[in-house]
């Protein structure tokens, strides 16, 4: 599978304080596809309401993993809610995988959660219910109104930080403290 080369894939776009966005206030969305048409990105700092031994009940997935089923599943955004995205490391790619880049995927397909459970799954992963999307033009708006700060995505941030760490240390990989921000921005 090639990776699409996509201006800002593989980059996480973290919120500053002047976003006003509910949705998005202090987040950090890793940008998983982006071109002509706009941009998908799944939010990677956000607890849901549900566990993973949830969403496999209600798939009809089975697995005996405790560890596993009481890992929290992300609010990956507010677009398709309903569906779910894994994020995960390794070279195996499962039916619908979407190369972010090299060694790093987005999943949609049942068959990755499958597997997960069984135990064979990738062994750095994480899933999210919904993404964010952006239309044509619409991400590179928000990026010239100084909403999000641009930062190189970092699998440390991705699957070893705890989620309340992620806001601050993704910016911080570039050496800005968003706690020393100010909550509006303004044009000379």
């Amino acid at each position: 599978m090639s990776v699409a080369s996509t201006p800002l894939a593989n980059q996480f776009l973290v919120a500053l304080p002047a976003l006003a966005d509910p949705h998005f206030s202090r987040s950090v969305v890793l940008v998983c596809q982006h071109d002509g048409d706009g941009a998908m990105g799944v939010m990677v700092n956000r607890s849901s309401e549900y566990t993973l031994g949830e969403v496999f009940r209600q798939m009809g997935i089975e697995s005996a993993d405790e560890q596993l089923c009481e890992r929290r599943v992300l609010a990956g955004g507010p677009v398709h809610p309903e569906r779910g995205f894994v994020l995960h490391d390794g070279e195996r790619t499962w039916d619908s995988s979407l190369a972010v880049t090299d060694g790093l995927f987005v999943t949609t397909s049942r068959d990755v959660l499958e597997a997960m459970a069984a135990g064979d799954g990738p062994a750095r992963s994480l899933v999210a219910l919904g993404c964010a999307g952006w239309g044509a033009g619409q991400l590179e708006h928000e990026l010239g109104e100084n909403s999000w700060l641009t930062v190189p995505a970092d699998r440390e941030v991705l699957f070893e930080l705890p989620l309340d760490a992620r806001w601050q240390s993704s910016a911080g990989r570039v050496g800005v403290d968003l706690l020393q921000m100010t909550g509006y921005s303004g044009r000379a």
